[in-house]
């Protein structure tokens, strides 16, 4: 899906095509976003950033999506947009555009903002797993004839009563290519999904706390097959130490995956 296997996590408001541009150096991937796409989600933004939280309101978005991706061209790396939304039109809108940019559309499950929850987006979707099927199913496959981009979903470990192994089931079944998870103190839910991934040819890419050769190897060892950065993505010293300990851990590694 993307090399080197370290990728930049999208954090709303912050992370644009500079952002990315200011990391391709060391990242594989760079999650732009989040953007929310439809009239629910961009309310529910909206009511985020009258609390001070960090969001892009743009007045087209998918126009700026394209922008965003436009401006990734040439860039030494490949982008994906992580995305909100409660219907599916503006999804396929920005499928499209995905699958002309050759860039990774990313379904948030993850946020856990009330506002965006209450909307029906964001985590809320792990609780309704059939919705979160037809979002994959509209984003892999946005027009009949033609294949649409790669798509992963975000999702979060600890949300009482949600099983992220059947959650990466529903996502491979509904035509996904990857699950993003944000393990949070749950290191160890990485081995769960990568053993549903394995057999579903899903990309697992871990995510909460990578910082270090010992963060790194902790998910790649659980079976990820990629690691991203959050918070500290701006930080090029982070971002050195956490490509070195990729790079070391595949070229040790690189027998045993090919065998």
């Amino acid at each position: 899906m993307f090399e080197p296997r370290l990728a930049l996590a999208s954090l709303s408001g912050r992370s644009d095509a500079e952002w990315a541009r200011g990391a391709e150096a060391f990242a594989g991937a760079a999650f732009l976003g989040g953007i929310a796409l439809d009239e629910s989600t961009r309310e529910a933004a909206r009511a985020m950033v009258d609390r001070d939280r960090e969001e892009f309101l743009p007045d087209d978005p998918v126009a700026f999506v394209d922008r965003q991706l436009a401006a990734l061209g040439d860039a030494d790396l490949r982008p994906g947009i992580n995305v909100r939304t409660t219907s599916l039109g503006p999804l396929r809108e920005v499928a499209r555009v995905c699958a002309d940019r050759n860039a990774i559309l990313e379904i948030n499950a993850h946020c856990r903002q009330d506002e965006m929850c209450d909307a029906g987006a964001g985590e809320a979707l792990l609780r309704d797993p059939e919705r979160l099927r037809e979002q994959v199913e509209a984003a892999a496959a946005p027009d009949a004839r033609d294949r649409g981009p790669a798509v992963s979903v975000k999702v979060r470990a600890e949300l009482p009563g949600v099983d992220l192994p059947d959650i990466a089931e529903v996502v491979a079944d509904a035509g996904g290519d990857a699950i993003h998870v944000d393990a949070m103190d749950s290191e160890a839910v990485i081995a769960d999904v990568a053993d549903v991934a394995a057999s579903a040819d899903l990309f697992v890419v871990a995510n909460n706390e990578v910082r270090d050769a010992a963060s790194v190897r902790e998910y790649l060892a659980y079976g990820a097959d990629a690691v991203s950065v959050g918070r500290p993505s701006d930080d090029p010293a982070v971002l050195r130490r956490v490509r070195s300990a990729v790079d070391e851990w595949f070229a040790e590694n690189r027998g045993e995956m090919e065998a």
